[in-house]
């Protein structure tokens, strides 16, 4: 056995988590200060530029989380699974698979949205000089989604095994160089073109070509506990599924997700570009957190993964727990900071007093909830690695349409943004209910039959 496949099946549980977060965090971390450093000069290019990349962000993030979080996770437990139930070769043949399906979806989102942006921008509220620039980083970053897709895959291969390390260092190696440069390339500094809006994306571009020659590079050295082999696989139905099956439902997870922001960034469209560019900033600290959290959920993905595939199951939900009061707490202590000190964020991009009342308002009713974002996002990540996704899908689907519906109807009938962003606190609360109980009622080896006892639901699994 791999000395990285033994300490996730036997090292104190705890302490371990801890160990391998630190660099993810790390890694996630430096990602957002990127692109918060990226947003900060945009902003500088006026407000219709940072509504502009409000319009933008969601989408990008719906990239991101699905590459990395969603089927990344896929990658990450299929592979973790097969290391911890001995299946070395298959292992090996997953992380080609894995890469296959980076270059199918990548594709996939560079078509659908060079094709349609406009009109989803346009449904979003965007209009104008907003709209326009909008359309300008939308093109730029998705012409290479294929890198951003290709980045996030290999991370996950090497995560699945174990090694948290490499992937973080590249990550922020990869970071240190893109802060300068991206400001380089919007304004002109020095010998770089000034590509305006478009120069944020184009560096950003360049990190993720630079990351997957490097990542690929250490996958291939010989020192990845993986041996891929381009000669000795044949690509099969069967390796597809078994990430596909995780990965694709978590893809589902994170469209709804995603989807919430884009909704309520339409209904937030109806009271203007600053109120857009208000809610759009004050969002982006909630999908902060995401990376945040996926720093503790890849290696809850990699221990519950490879306990699930020992069939050690007492020791995959003892995992789960303890990183979702880890999660919970950090979240909720973010979210409590933002509510009560929301110009502290908010004006680090603009000093527009819409876009800061919108902003604001966003923080103080929802930012007191981001723990149960917290909740629910781990107790996903943990699904993964076991392989069962239904319901945090569920819970998800509840967010979206909690706060869609009551959004409307609020909107509708008080005209009052206070109260759309109030049902997507209850969209938070619910989602964050839903994956509590159906992990402790045993849904991961049976159905749900709360409130079933963890060991009951334990007993249930093994004699099936």
């Amino acid at each position: 056995m791999d000395p990285r496949t033994r300490v996730l099946l036997e090292a104190p549980i705890a302490p371990t988590l801890l160990r391998l977060a630190l660099p993810n965090m790390l890694v996630m971390l430096a990602q957002a200060a990127a692109g918060l450093v990226e947003t900060y000069f945009i902003g500088k290019l006026g407000t219709d530029a940072l509504a502009g990349v409000a319009l933008v962000f969601p989408v990008v993030m719906l990239m991101q989380m699905m590459s990395a979080g969603a089927m990344g996770g896929g990658i990450a437990s299929s592979i973790a699974r097969a290391l911890g139930a001995g299946r070395r070769a298959d292992a090996n043949a997953l992380a080609l698979h894995a890469l296959v399906i980076a270059l199918g979806l990548g594709a996939v989102f560079t078509i659908g949205m060079l094709g349609g942006g406009r009109w989803l921008y346009q449904a979003m509220g965007g209009n104008g000089r907003a709209l326009e620039a909008a359309l300008t980083y939308s093109n730029w970053v998705f012409a290479g989604a294929v890198l951003v897709w290709l980045f996030n895959s290999l991370g996950a291969v090497l995560r699945g095994t174990g090694n948290m390390a490499f992937p973080a260092a590249v990550t922020c190696v990869g970071v240190v160089i893109l802060v300068p440069a991206s400001p380089a390339l919007i304004f002109g500094w020095g010998p770089f073109p000034a590509l305006g809006i478009a120069g944020g994306a184009v560096a950003l571009l360049s990190y993720y070509a630079v990351g997957c020659l490097v990542l690929g590079a250490y996958l291939w050295s010989g020192r990845s506990a993986l041996h891929p082999s381009l000669r000795a696989v044949r690509l099969r139905w069967p390796l597809f599924r078994d990430i596909l099956r995780v990965g694709a439902v978590a893809a589902l997870v994170t469209v709804t997700t995603n989807l919430t922001i884009i909704i309520g960034t339409a209904l937030v469209g109806e009271f203007g570009p600053a109120a857009i560019a208000g809610y759009g900033t004050g969002a982006r600290l909630e999908y902060l957190l995401v990376p945040l959290v996926f720093g503790l959920g890849a290696p809850l993905v990699a221990i519950v993964g490879t306990s699930i595939g020992a069939e050690q199951r007492e020791r995959a939900l003892r995992t789960a727990w303890i990183g979702a009061a880890m999660a919970f707490i950090v979240t909720e202590a973010i979210g409590l900071c933002a509510a009560a000190f929301p110009m502290a964020w908010l004006s680090l991009f603009d000093s527009d007093p819409q876009m800061l009342e919108a902003g604001a308002t966003y923080l103080r009713t929802v930012g007191p909830f981001y723990g149960m974002f917290g909740l629910a996002l781990s107790l996903y990540f943990a699904s993964q690695g076991a392989g069962r996704l239904l319901w945090p899908l569920l819970g998800a689907v509840a967010r979206l349409a909690i706060a869609a519906l009551a959004g409307w109807l609020a909107l509708r009938s008080t005209g009052e943004l206070s109260y759309v962003f109030l049902a997507q606190s209850l969209g938070l609360v619910a989602a964050g209910l839903i994956n509590f109980a159906a992990v402790a009622g045993g849904a991961w080896f049976g159905s749900l039959t709360w409130p079933s006892s963890t060991a009951a639901a334990l007993q249930k699994g093994s004699s099936t």
